[in-house]
């Protein structure tokens, strides 16, 4: 990778406090482009139009992401005197429509709760675990990396808040349901005659955490064992679940933008067409008139 690119992503780790994710995908989406057009701080504006026709068969979503990295990383070379020019208007410009993310319903919630609490009453470690996982993903709507990487510390003893660390760094209180706290304080007894004990990581795993993939591994074994297609399971199902039951439940959406950590409202605003969409079903689907539909 060329040191302007390099230079670009140290600025976005220090200056924008980019998250771990972000940098990796950035960087290769950066070192894909260079091997293809070489180094960025001289590509002239054609090298860059040659992209379009490389992108072609790729999803407009992943366009957009590359196109994104790219122009951020222009604007930065001509701040920083390497580019007299921006060729950004060469850059592809797919038309992108978020997808409405998979909602599961309140029947499928509730069975999925049932199974793991069930199997929480064993005490062995693993479902009390699950339990304590499934209890602060939906019922606290955090990111899968958020909930694996909660140290110990963050645990609350009496206020019903903990401090969850999000994207870049930023720092967010989030509620804790009763329900929850019950299932942390029995997840933290267990974890206590572990061989984990002295971790500082809340979930820890070895001489880490425990990691997101096997957060996504619990998750859907939990959903074929509660008679569910663990396709519809994910981390990101249930934080879109536990904001999108608020929703129904009247939460404001500037409460819930604070809730699930999104510096732009207009992420957030995603869940109002999840509502919107529920209503037009349930309208097609109980409406007196839609039984004369052809």
């Amino acid at each position: 990778m060329s040191a302007a690119s390099e230079a670009f992503l140290d600025m976005l780790a220090a200056e924008r406090g980019a998250a771990a994710n972000t940098l990796s995908a950035y960087r290769r989406d950066l070192e894909g482009v260079e091997a293809l057009i070489g180094d960025l701080a001289k590509a002239s504006r054609e090298d860059v139009q040659k992209l379009a026709a490389v992108w072609s068969g790729l999803a407009p979503s992943t366009v957009a992401r590359k196109t994104s990295a790219l122009r951020q990383f222009f604007g930065f070379a001509v701040d920083e005197g390497w580019r007299s020019d921006d060729p950004s208007p060469a850059l592809p410009k797919p038309r992108t429509r978020r997808p409405l993310p998979k909602v599961l319903s309140h029947e499928e919630i509730d069975r999925l709760f049932e199974r793991a609490e069930m199997e929480a009453e064993s005490k062995k470690s693993a479902a009390v675990r699950q339990l304590a996982l499934l209890e602060l993903l939906y019922g606290s709507g955090l990111r899968a990396s958020e909930l694996v990487s909660l140290p110990v510390s963050a645990v609350p003893r009496d206020a019903p808040m903990i401090t969850v660390m999000g994207k870049g760094g930023q720092a967010r209180m989030v509620p804790v349901s009763e329900r929850a706290r019950q299932a942390l304080a029995s997840w933290l007894e267990v974890r206590s005659i572990g061989r984990d004990a002295k971790s500082r990581f809340l979930f820890p795993s070895r001489r880490n955490h425990l990691t997101r993939i096997r957060l996504y591994q619990v998750l859907k074994e939990l959903a074929a064992r509660a008679d569910i297609d663990p396709g519809l399971i994910s981390p990101h199902v249930l934080r879109h679940a536990f904001a999108t039951h608020l929703l129904e439940g009247g939460a404001d959406l500037r409460v819930l933008q604070t809730l699930l950590g999104h510096a732009d409202i207009s992420t957030t605003q995603i869940y109002t067409h999840v509502d919107a969409a529920r209503l037009v079903a349930l309208v097609n689907a109980r409406h007196p008139l839609a039984r004369n539909a052809t």
